[in-house]
């Protein structure tokens, strides 16, 4: 374990490559990936099937190796660990939910036997062990629900109990994957403002991985992913209308600057102006103006560049 967080980043993620063998094939699944976490953030990864987004997520549980690049989640570096570190790490540091309820619970336990689980095998005595797991589910609102087995519980209240799993042993990190994608919209949004609660109660860190968009509404920043890298990142802020006697939501999305000033630009945008492989790029006033060059054979008018 080496302190390697870089400035007041929980997470950092710099240049991040991770390589799959099928077989003689190499499937690439990140491709110089960077991300930056700040301690107590709750944000989102988002991205289509494929994109890379479960990936990173299993390499932020300590669940898969990075092939390259750093990977720091407080003092923990996670290129860099020994098999009695990545256990420890698993067990104090991150909290992990899977999007199938049934890989979260065991059936067979009741939500007070199944929250305990994981404190028992880190060795906490008895009486804490059932006060912890009493407070966590009176947290997630299922205090009526203790002596409740998984067949017994909603989809929307398995979930609950799952997250009260993933946060017993108190972790500083909550990783959860596609936690709504088996759940209605409303029930979803349930789990959503539940998430924000254990957020502001417990101060710890959540990062959410969807392929739904909608979900940068629930959260502080969504960043998302596209072929294995972080393009762009959608943030929020609520405004205040006094007419309607209530606030909104509204998002602004921007594009992500690597360390190496690289800028991904959305395909529909290049697809727009024709752009194939070559652009001239001009600073006029406090704008970065990208246009076709001549030399990709493209047509399109040279005066259609804008703001990135």
């Amino acid at each position: 374990m080496t302190s390697g967080t870089t400035g007041s980043s929980y997470i950092s993620c710099r240049d991040v490559f991770k390589i799959y063998k099928v077989a003689d094939l190499e499937v690439v699944a990140l491709r110089g990936l960077e991300l930056e976490v700040e301690r107590g953030e709750v944000m989102a990864i988002i991205g289509a099937s494929g994109s890379g987004k479960s990936t990173l997520l299993n390499v932020l549980a300590g669940y898969d190796a990075p092939s390259a690049g750093r990977v720091y989640v407080g003092d923990y570096d996670l290129l860099n660990m020994s098999s009695k570190q990545i256990v420890e790490y698993r067990r104090r540091e991150v909290g992990f939910v899977w999007q199938q309820t049934s890989r979260n619970l065991f059936p067979y336990l009741n939500s007070l036997e199944n929250v305990e689980l994981p404190m028992l095998l880190a060795g906490t005595g008895g009486r804490e062990r059932r006060d912890r797991a009493e407070e966590l589910l009176n947290l997630v609102g299922l205090g009526d629900r203790l002596s409740h087995k998984p067949a017994q519980l909603s989809g929307g209240e398995q979930q609950r109990v799952a997250i009260a799993v993933a946060l017993s042993n108190r972790p500083a990190l909550l990783l959860a994957d596609e936690p709504t994608g088996e759940l209605d919209t409303e029930t979803g949004q349930e789990i959503l403002d539940m998430l924000s609660t254990v957020n502001r109660e417990l101060g710890t860190t959540i990062i959410v991985v969807t392929h739904d968009p909608a979900v940068s509404q629930s959260v502080g920043r969504a960043v998302a992913i596209r072929d294995g890298k972080t393009s762009s990142e959608i943030r929020g802020r609520v405004n205040f209308d006094r007419q309607i006697g209530g606030g909104r939501r509204d998002v602004e999305e921007f594009q992500l600057v690597d360390s190496s000033g690289r800028v991904q630009i959305p395909r529909e945008m290049l697809d727009g102006l024709n752009i194939e492989r070559l652009v001239q790029v001009d600073v006029e006033d406090d704008r970065l103006r990208i246009r076709p060059s001549p030399e990709d054979g493209s047509d399109a008018d040279s005066g259609r560049g804008g703001r990135r």
